[in-house]
């Protein structure tokens, strides 16, 4: 068995959904993280598990010809991106091979594997970012959570981020260093301002600054900056403060107030105008979420005639992008401030055949079967934790001709289709997507359809 400080020899020929690089020694798995498939390095062993060890790069032998030079100064202590020593064409490879294996090695299903669609814009593609605050010597700074950790790394520049996220963020901590702004500590559960966090409509241009406080109470210093803000960006159009004053991980309170402009920002997603609040969800990517959304389309084959239950919906973005293909939309969501965003997208864009019900879905599922709804197509786009089997039950019972499946998790997806699999539906097409380039993560989209019996 390994020891821990050995130094072996090690070929990477693989890579892990975590972005780690994996050779073998004496049958023993070493997982090295920012390795590509073909380094040849020495390798020092930091952990030592029961059948399989964790390294470190001590020194390259061998670069694969499939590396690149990273092209940020804080890759590999940012916890952002994994994949920034690859070539993109690499990337898609190796992304296009984690959805594969998950669906054979989990799913034990093996639908047509369409060509990976990769992202035309690799940089600046998203229009949120959440920076994390922190003291360091004395000055207020922001930047990124090193991986696994809540030790925030300085630095502004992000290339995931448009450039104007800089300004405005630099512009924010200037203001606050200024005023002598504290910054949150999580060790000693002082100081005001906690997060920044900004989000863009990517079609609009429009722009939302949201201040993410300890106390709305404790917030004096903070008078004018939304106004010094306004007067330095003409794309915002909203700013907020959101209290949290828990000890918790979550970034965003419940409680939000609106100190200038508007409490919500406007954009367009596949033709559909979109109302956005702080706590809205919408994809990250936009305009790569169209391409997903007409991929969801396309594998729905909708005619005009059928009934489309569109399950864990958010602000309705996927539905309200096929209305107009359907005969009625039923979309279902169990956070009510985005179930009161998708009734208000629907009324502003004139849409009168959709109806939207806020509540979990197995609940949804087994109360819209019970009341006798039979969608022709049910599309479902579940949290990372996927479906429950409750709900893939009734959306079975249901006897849709088609069920859609969007995930952002390949391996619950593959579990998830496993099941469909036994309860009536076939797997037939599956294309991944790649929404966050430089990252680890991968959404694809399966279509299933119903088996005659």
């Amino acid at each position: 068995m390994l020891k821990k400080n050995e130094i072996i020899t090690l070929e990477i020929t693989g890579i892990t959904n975590e972005g780690n690089g994996v050779g073998r020694y004496d049958q023993i798995a070493v997982f090295v993280p920012f390795t590509a498939i073909g380094d040849v390095i020495s390798c020092k062993i930091v952990k030592v598990c029961k059948s399989y060890c964790y390294g470190i790069i001590s020194q390259y032998i061998v670069k694969s010809q499939r590396r690149v030079s990273p092209d940020c100064e804080v890759f590999g202590k940012c916890g952002g991106c994994s994949f920034r020593h690859f070539s993109y064409e690499e990337e898609l490879k190796v992304k296009q091979s984690f959805v594969e294996d998950s669906f054979r090695r989990i799913g034990k299903i093996d639908p047509e594997f369409e060509p990976i669609l990769g992202c035309e814009k690799i940089n600046a593609y998203r229009n949120k970012a959440q920076y994390p605050v922190a003291e360091v010597n004395g000055k207020t700074v922001c930047g990124f959570y090193s991986k696994r950790s809540h030790r925030v790394i300085e630095f502004t520049d992000c290339r995931l981020q448009p450039a104007i996220f800089s300004e405005i963020v630099k512009f924010i901590l200037d203001f606050c260093n200024d005023r002598k702004i504290s910054a949150y500590s999580e060790e000693s559960r002082q100081g005001l301002l906690r997060h920044i966090y900004l989000r863009r409509g990517e079609h609009s241009g429009e722009i939302m600054v949201c201040l993410v406080v300890t106390s709305f109470g404790k917030c004096g210093k903070l008078s004018g900056v939304a106004e010094e803000l306004a007067k330095n960006f003409s794309a915002i159009k909203s700013v907020v403060l959101n209290e949290n004053s828990k000890n918790t991980n979550v970034i965003l309170g419940d409680k939000i107030k609106t100190i200038y402009g508007s409490d919500t920002i406007t954009d367009i997603m596949c033709g559909i105008k979109i109302e956005l609040s702080p706590l809205s969800f919408y994809q990250v990517n936009t305009v790569q979420a169209e391409r997903l959304y007409s991929i969801a389309n396309e594998y729905a084959g909708l005619t005009g005639n059928e009934i489309l239950l569109d399950l864990y919906c958010g602000a309705g973005t996927i539905g309200l992008s096929m209305v107009d293909s359907v005969r009625k939309l039923i979309g279902v969501e169990i956070i009510p401030s985005a179930v009161e965003n998708a009734k208000r997208n629907a009324e502003s864009n004139g849409i009168f055949n959709a109806e939207f019900i806020c509540a979990d879905a197995e609940q949804a599922a087994e109360m819209l079967f019970k009341r006798g709804e039979r969608p022709n197509v049910i599309i479902a786009d579940p949290a990372r934790k996927g479906c429950t089997p409750e709900t893939l039950e009734y959306m079975a019972k249901m006897a849709p001709e088609r069920i859609v499946m969007v995930s952002c998790n390949h391996a619950t997806a593959a579990r998830d289709c496993a099941a469909l699999k036994e309860l009536g539906y076939k797997a037939v097409k599956c294309r991944a997507v790649d929404m966050f380039p430089r990252s680890t993560h991968v959404e694809c989209v399966v279509m299933m359809t119903r088996i005659e019996k």
